[in-house]
């Protein structure tokens, strides 16, 4: 009788444990989120002065994203970046955000969009040739042919992006958190070096130097306390293993 009671507690034991064991893998696979999906739809060619839609689709798995926290189409000309404009998309509240951009000469245009949803931050980019501009990129491309080799890592930084989280209500003597994300042409850049330097405009000659971890793929941060309030301007410095080296300056606002 009493083999038989320890027969029983054993078995009830073991299904008890299996059970737990069983809920405790469920539990971490739920725990994992699915990836964002960003669909960038925009023109192949355009005409100059033509009104052209520029559209997003934000899912995660099966779902449609309809609370994502910033969505922005960066358009720039070809090899003039730094002249480039944000706009900040509509959402359609169905999983798709878009803007209306007209362009006014012939040129090819980059059209990268900044989607920041759900603690994940994704930037699929694209080219949008508009009027003769393909005409004038081929005769550039036969020129380059003729002189020989091109310089890699011209290439490199060409495909290479950054963007700054720029911190909001940011108030002195509080930790702050600095995030940028950077990309190249294969998607997120992993492994790069990556520091800010920051001074007060005021006080141009005093710079600090906070070196960023990379906290995901793609993603680099890094916390610093501003000690006074005033015009901040901190620029990123990026480089890698390839021989990069990009640089971009943002300024924040300090409050008391």
């Amino acid at each position: 009788m009493k083999k038989i009671r320890w027969f029983v507690f054993i078995s009830i034991l073991t299904l008890v444990l299996a059970a737990c064991g069983s809920n405790e893998n469920n539990s971490g696979e739920e725990d994992v989120p699915e990836i964002l999906e960003v669909e960038l739809i925009t023109p192949e060619v355009a005409d100059v002065g033509e009104t052209v839609l520029l559209q997003s689709i934000v899912t995660q798995g099966e779902e449609k994203v309809t609370d994502a926290d910033e969505v922005e189409f960066e358009v720039w000309e070809e090899g003039k970046k730094e002249e480039g404009e944000m706009l900040e998309a509509k959402n359609n509240q169905d999983g798709t955000y878009e803007v209306d951009k007209a362009f006014d000469h012939d040129a090819i245009y980059h059209v990268q969009v900044h989607v920041t949803a759900r603690g994940m931050h994704v930037m699929p980019k694209k080219t949008i040739t508009v009027g003769d501009a393909i005409t004038e990129q081929e005769d550039h491309g036969h020129e380059e042919h003729d002189h020989g080799d091109h310089d890699h890592h011209g290439h490199a930084a060409d495909g290479f992006s950054m963007h700054f989280m720029n911190p909001e209500n940011v108030e002195k003597g509080k930790e702050t958190e600095l995030i940028v994300h950077l990309q190249d042409d294969e998607g997120p850049m992993e492994k790069a070096r990556v520091r800010f330097e920051i001074w007060n405009d005021d006080v141009s000659d005093k710079r600090d130097w906070i070196d960023a971890a990379e906290t995901k793929s793609g993603e680099y941060g890094a916390a610093f306390s501003f000690e006074q309030a005033g015009t901040y301007s901190i620029q990123i410095h990026v480089q890698n293993d390839d021989g990069l080296h990009e640089h971009e300056e943002h300024q924040i606002e300090v409050k008391e």
